[in-house]
């Protein structure tokens, strides 16, 4: 089932290649949506996608980067709209 989930990661993810790790990782799965980084520095992701591959990416962006380290992940499950046809890092 398609879903689209809003993503706030909170730890050490800005300044360390967190966003294009994410990107990557959501292109690999075939996954939509964006990431970017907050002011507070967390970071949003919003995928949208297959519910069964979104808990695979969550799992992926637990791990982190190398260089990251996630303390946690909020998630809220939204309406899926099929906004987006690509995974972009956005600003």
């Amino acid at each position: 089932m398609n879903i689209a989930v809003k993503l706030i990661v909170k730890g050490r993810v800005q300044g360390v290649g967190y966003r294009y790790f994410a990107m990557r990782g959501a292109k690999a799965l075939g996954l939509n949506g964006y990431v970017k980084n907050l002011f507070n520095n967390d970071v949003e992701v919003w995928v949208e996608g297959d519910d069964k591959i979104i808990e695979q990416f969550i799992q992926l962006l637990k791990k982190g980067s190398g260089f990251s380290r996630v303390e946690n992940i909020e998630k809220t499950v939204l309406l899926y709209e099929n906004k987006f046809n690509d995974f972009n890092v956005t600003f």
